[in-house]
């Protein structure tokens, strides 16, 4: 029985060392591939810091929404309000790395074509569903699940996007909303309306973060209601 032992274990290893190449080279293949579109988009970004305007975010904002987005592993990301798309950047790159993809929709035809050309530039076009339309009509025919939304559009409607999303999104899901600071910095265009009903909400968990000036509301889907 002993020789026979061996035998199959040197089978084995035999087998092991004839496929383990097969097995390494797509691991180190996906691995290469992954830093590439990292540099390429850390270059982008660093090549336009200093240009983002048509009430982009900042990047202090950027990377709140890519952390949220990595450390809950989100995947299925819908952004209202793309504008020339830096915010959009942001949360791409990090489904990049989770493996989802995200759809943003933008009304104007000049800010959606340059948001193209930037997607393209930094190397994400792959992981953005970029849609021209009006987000009042748009949002609620959107099928969904979503399980991390993003809303930076017409502040007097963020309410009524709140509303057309909830159904979708799902539960540990993240609804977040730029500009909003909470009842002590509520700021203009309808945002306080929209913090009333966001925090009558029982399920819905909310903080108010401050990257920058601007302030971000971040609220976790606890339950259905």
């Amino acid at each position: 029985m002993r020789p026979r032992f061996k035998f199959y274990s040197f089978s084995h290893a035999l087998c092991l060392l004839l496929f383990l190449p097969m097995i390494i080279a797509p691991l180190s293949a996906e691995t290469d591939k992954n830093q590439s579109l990292d540099e390429k988009i850390r270059n982008f970004l660093n090549d336009h810091r200093y240009s983002w305007r048509d009430m982009n975010i900042s990047e202090e904002d950027g990377e709140l929404l890519y952390g949220i987005i990595i450390k809950n592993n989100y995947q299925e990301a819908l952004e209202i309000g793309t504008s020339t798309g830096h915010s959009a950047i942001w949360i791409a790159w990090a489904l990049s790395k989770t493996g989802g993809k995200l759809i943003t929709i933008e009304i104007n035809e000049r800010r959606y074509r340059e948001a193209l050309a930037n997607f393209e530039e930094a190397g994400l076009s792959d992981y953005i569903d970029a849609r021209l339309a009006d987000a009042h009509e748009l949002v609620p025919k959107l099928k969904g699940p979503f399980d991390f939304v993003f809303c930076d559009a017409d502040k007097g409607w963020y309410k009524n996007y709140l509303i057309a999303v909830l159904p979708k999104l799902k539960v540990g899901g993240c609804f977040t909303a730029h500009n909003v600071s909470g009842r002590s910095g509520r700021g203009g265009w309808g945002i306080g309306e929209f913090v009333d009903y966001l925090e009558s909400l029982s399920y819905m968990e909310t903080t108010y973060e401050r990257p920058s000036w601007s302030g971000i509301s971040v609220s976790y889907k606890k339950s259905e209601n």
